[in-house]
């Protein structure tokens, strides 16, 4: 349903790339008696998305206006018919007529004022890049342990300090650590060279 005011979300406890998904865990929810009222779908990242399904020419809007124009007869139609009820099916079945072609009519005069603008026939969408579920505090536990897996908390977990680093992906630059220099090997001092000699006194 849209419109109306927002109202509180809660905390979010499980994420899903498709509306169809949390739609699934609020169902899941409903059926193990979470109040209905403390969950929400929460779509995040939101987009509009305009698909083109066709070119739009007076052949197009007279079809669409005979189906608005049958709509038009049966409701002329069962005007008539309620009004007079020994009315003869030819009557019937002129009203239908006479629907049609004013529903082509209307459809190809609208379309006449407004090809220069737009020719073509669309659907347009909403749609989110993930839509997260979320409950209210009260119900916190109770659907953390419904979802199960699904949950999640809303705190990341770092990993421990000790934990392997991810092995690298190709072509990326790892740079090495710089190399310890051991300890300078015997007979020579800290700049690598060789000490002078020991000179023994003259005798």
């Amino acid at each position: 349903m849209m419109g109306g005011a927002p109202q509180e979300h809660g905390e979010t406890i499980a994420e899903f790339s498709s509306y169809e998904g949390a739609q699934k865990a609020v169902s899941q929810l409903i059926a193990s008696d979470v109040p209905a009222k403390d969950i929400a779908i929460v779509g995040r990242g939101l987009r509009s998305v305009e698909t083109v399904t066709g070119r739009l020419g007076y052949a197009a809007a007279a079809r669409t206006g005979a189906i608005n124009g049958i709509l038009l007869g049966l409701l002329f139609s069962a005007i008539f018919v309620l009004g007079t009820p020994n009315a003869a099916i030819q009557l019937f079945v002129g009203v239908m007529f006479v629907g049609i072609a004013i529903g082509m009519l209307m459809s190809i005069v609208t379309y006449s004022l407004l090809r220069r603008r737009r020719d073509f026939t669309s659907i347009t969408q909403v749609v989110a890049d993930h839509y997260e579920v979320t409950v209210l505090p009260r119900s916190l536990p109770r659907s953390r342990e419904i979802l199960g897996a699904r949950a999640r908390s809303a705190a990341p977990v770092s990993p421990p300090a000790d934990a392997p680093l991810p092995p690298p992906k190709y072509g990326e630059r790892i740079d090495l650590p710089a190399p310890t220099s051991d300890a300078p090997a015997s007979g020579t001092d800290d700049t690598g060279t060789d000490p002078a000699p020991e000179q023994k006194p003259a005798t």
